[in-house]
C-alpha cells in the first residue's frame, strides 16, 4: 500500500505532470515517520565499514621496518611484510575511506582490521623461474630479484660451473629464494 502511494507521487508527476496534494502529504508523513528505516539491517543502506574493498580506498599499511616497539605504541602497522603462507603473513589495521559516489550508513572514514602486510614491487615468479632455467648460469635470476652481489658472482663463475645454477632453480621452486626487498611475488605473470 505504501509502495503504491509513494510510486503514485513519484511516477504520476512525471507522466501526468501533477500529483495530488493529499497523496503528497501522505507520502511525506510515511517517510518522516520512519527515520529509523535506514538503520535496519534489511534497509537500503549498508554500514560503511561492511562495504567490500571495491567501494573503498584504504591507506597503505605503516612500515615500522622491524621496530616492534613503534608498532605497540601506535597499535597498527607492519613489522615485516610478506610471507608465502597465510599463517606467515602479519595482519594490521588501516584507515579506509568510502569512494565519493557510494552511499552507505555511518562514518565514511573508518579503521579496517585484518589487512595483510603485503606489498608488491614487480617481481613475477614465473618470469624469474624462466630466467633461472634459461639464463641462470649468467645470474639473470639473481639480477631480477635485486641480489646484485651474488648475481655478479654467479655470472663470473658461470653459475658455479652449473652447480649454483641448479641449486637456484630448486631454491626458487621451494620458495626459499625471494626478492631482496622483501616484497611478495605478483600473482599474475
Amino acid at each position: 500500500m505504501r509502495f503504491l502511494l509513494i510510486m503514485s507521487c513519484v511516477i504520476a508527476p512525471i507522466l501526468l505532470g501533477s500529483c495530488d496534494r493529499l497523496a503528497q502529504t501522505n507520502v511525506n508523513k510515511i517517510l518522516d515517520s520512519q527515520p529509523e528505516y535506514k538503520h535496519k539491517p534489511e534497509g537500503p543502506l549498508v554500514l560503511c565499514k561492511f562495504l567490500p574493498k571495491e567501494f573503498i580506498e584504504c591507506d597503505d599499511p605503516i612500515d615500522h621496518k622491524g621496530n616492534k616497539t613503534a608498532k605497540e605504541e601506535v597499535h597498527m602497522g607492519c613489522v615485516k611484510f610478506g610471507g608465502s603462507r597465510y599463517e606467515d603473513v602479519e595482519k594490521t589495521k588501516v584507515f579506509c575511506t568510502v569512494l565519493p559516489d557510494i552511499e552507505c550508513y555511518g562514518n565514511r572514514t573508518f579503521l579496517r582490521e585484518g589487512v595483510p602486510c603485503i606489498k608488491y614491487s614487480g617481481h613475477y615468479f614465473t618470469t624469474t623461474l624462466l630466467y633461472s632455467i634459461l639464463l641462470g648460469f649468467l645470474g639473470m635470476d639473481r639480477f631480477c630479484l635485486g641480489q646484485t652481489g651474488t648475481a655478479v658472482g654467479k655470472l663470473l663463475t658461470l653459475g658455479g660451473i652449473g652447480v649454483w645454477w641448479v641449486i637456484d632453480v630448486i631454491l626458487l621452486v621451494t620458495n626459499s629464494l625471494q626478492p631482496e626487498d622483501g616484497s611478495n611475488w605478483n600473482p599474475y605473470v
